[in-house]
């Protein structure tokens, strides 16, 4: 039986996964990869949802057989114990210190288009955004389901509208191209797309919210994911199309600069709102699944029961004021010490493989035929990632070590003692 409210329609889950795949990346990620590796970047966007469908599949047959609010750690305490799950769930909470305060850096970006922001404005715009998430997050799931299958529609619409601008496809520009492609150049852009698919984890933590888990969660996971990744391809498409890509600077801005190419200068307007939007929806698809993910486990009694309470409409505010007094700290420790958004996205990429690893071992364990051996291959495909991130994974590896340790000398110094 469900311990939360059961109001997530099908189309409603498709527009809260897409809008958390799309995120800040339609805006960066397809200009980056074309600088990466140009024509080839095409090829590797299909590539990269061939590759990414494996893990899809397995999060879905999971949350299909599993769906509870603990998302990923819950899968993975089913398969590996209570220590594992408690030790992930921790890691998985980490990203909070160094992802939440990139992505709202990124958010507020958007702003700098159209106004002078000081220092403190900036730091005032991401705090009134976490605002209005914890505000969002007081009403039933439903709520942000509507509101982010609205921003997704607008994400969509806008890629649209850029090929209808365009005059898309250009005879110029194949859509599959085979003469000029530097095929060596996709693993290097695969390295860098990887991450436009981040948040299907996240996701898996409102499986408990669906009407009906068993058959609308993998059907929104997977609809989700081949959206998001058409959108991408098609916007890949209208980049180099244009060539709005080069420098770190022209990547940063490409999407801005193309609306503002085809649309004129008064569309800056469009492209800045779009992109906040577009962010405030992924950032909030984190805050909410962190917030799912503290009230399962203290409903659980592995956190304090008071972080268990639920409002008049069944969502777990006290769990998500938590996050969002959290999330509100960091954000304002990171403005204070100027880290760059760079440096916090090194360290929080290798949390979410980790997870990603670890469920994808899961659903070797708890899945059966066919599934368990998609499962083996997605455990592969991270594996193999995890490998590529390199140096970046310590902070990964040395948190989840940590709270590893500490699992165990709780659970040495709870044992009862042996009488003699």
């Amino acid at each position: 039986m469900s311990r939360l409210n059961k109001e997530l329609s099908l189309l409603q889950g498709v527009g809260l996964l897409t809008t958390s795949l799309l995120g800040t990346g339609i805006f960066i990620v397809p200009a980056v990869a074309a600088a990466v590796a140009g024509q080839a970047s095409l090829w590797a966007w299909l590539l990269l949802i061939a590759l990414v469908l494996p893990i899809a599949f397995t999060f879905a047959q999971l949350g299909k057989r599993f769906p509870h609010a603990g998302g990923a750690p819950h899968l993975i305490g089913r398969a590996f114990g209570a220590r594992m799950e408690q030790s992930v769930a921790f890691l998985f909470l980490a990203v909070v210190p160094v992802g939440l305060p990139a992505a709202l850096n990124i958010a507020t970006g958007f702003w700098h288009a159209l106004f002078d922001l000081s220092p403190t404005m900036v730091l005032l715009i991401q705090l009134g955004t976490l605002g209005l998430m914890g505000l969002l997050g007081q009403r039933p799931a439903k709520a942000s389901g509507l509101i982010q299958t609205a921003i997704a529609i607008l994400i969509v619409a806008t890629v649209a509208s850029l090929w209808w601008a365009g005059d898309l496809p250009a005879q110029q520009q194949p859509l599959l191209p085979t003469a000029g492609v530097d095929w060596h150049s996709i693993p290097a852009a695969l390295a860098v797309m990887f991450w436009c698919f981040v948040g299907i984890e996240a996701f898996a933590h409102m499986g408990e919210e669906f009407r009906n888990p068993q058959r609308d969660f993998p059907l929104a996971l997977l609809i989700g994911v081949l959206l998001a990744g058409l959108v991408y391809w098609a916007c890949s498409v209208a980049v180099l199309t244009f060539g709005t890509y080069g420098d770190e600077q022209a990547n940063g801005a490409s999407l801005p600069h193309l609306i503002d190419r085809l649309m004129g200068g008064k569309a800056q307007w469009l492209a800045a709102v779009i992109g906040y939007l577009a962010c405030f929806a992924s950032i909030n698809i984190y805050v909410q699944g962190f917030a799912r993910l503290i009230w399962s486990l203290a409903d659980e009694g592995k956190l304090p029961a008071g972080l268990a309470q639920r409002n008049q409409h069944g969502v777990p505010a006290r769990a998500l004021l938590v996050v969002i007094v959290t999330c509100s700290s960091f954000a304002m420790l990171a403005w204070w010490q100027g880290v760059s958004i760079a440096e916090l996205i090194r360290y929080a990429n290798g949390n979410f493989i980790l997870v990603y690893l670890l469920s994808m071992a899961a659903g070797w364990v708890l899945l059966q035929g066919v599934w368990r051996w998609l499962a083996g291959i997605s455990t592969l495909l991270c594996v193999i990632t995890l490998g590529v991130l390199g140096i970046q994974m310590l902070y990964a590896l040395g948190i989840l070590a940590l709270f590893l340790l500490i699992s165990q000398i709780r659970s040495r110094s709870n044992k009862p003692l042996r009488t003699v």
